[in-house]
């Protein structure tokens, strides 16, 4: 089914639009909540990614995060120098680099990790527990790009 022509389609009223504006609200009030511990949200998702076990590796992350390399290069540069993040080569193939958590990037991570549900929470308050439920159901179908019900 085809759900927007030459005709109907609105920038400002389109998916597209909708979620990027939806995204650029929860990150900046992300960043609000997080500029005490000295971090932004992209660079809380890399901790908390590492932290987690949901990526080992800066390809992982980029990918995971939709990162370009580039740009996850430099943040990865800034997060260790900031004592949080380690990186070290891997003994089997050189190429590869493992990311790993200082102390203090695990303090952070915990500290971090409070922060966005209460974030969340806020940009969430006016939902019933079954518009919350049908909101993840429709945002994963429209990532995965099939019907998750």
């Amino acid at each position: 089914m085809e759900h927007y022509n030459k005709k109907n389609f609105t920038v400002t009223q389109s998916i597209g639009f909708m979620l990027s504006k939806s995204r650029n609200l929860v990150a900046a009030d992300l960043d609000s909540a997080l500029k005490d511990l000295g971090i932004t949200s992209q660079q809380m998702g890399v901790i908390l990614s590492v932290a987690r076990g949901l990526a080992q590796t800066p390809l992982e992350l980029s990918r995971l995060l939709a990162i370009d390399t580039g740009l996850m290069t430099r943040m990865l540069d800034k997060l260790e120098l900031q004592g949080w993040l380690t990186r070290r080569r891997s003994d089997q193939d050189r190429r590869v680099i493992h990311l790993g958590l200082t102390r203090a990037g695990h303090a952070l991570a915990e500290e971090a990790s409070g922060i966005a549900p209460q974030v969340l929470n806020r940009r969430l308050r006016h939902f019933s527990k079954t518009e919350f439920a049908e909101l993840q159901r429709l945002l994963a179908k429209f990532i995965d790009g099939t019907d998750s019900s």
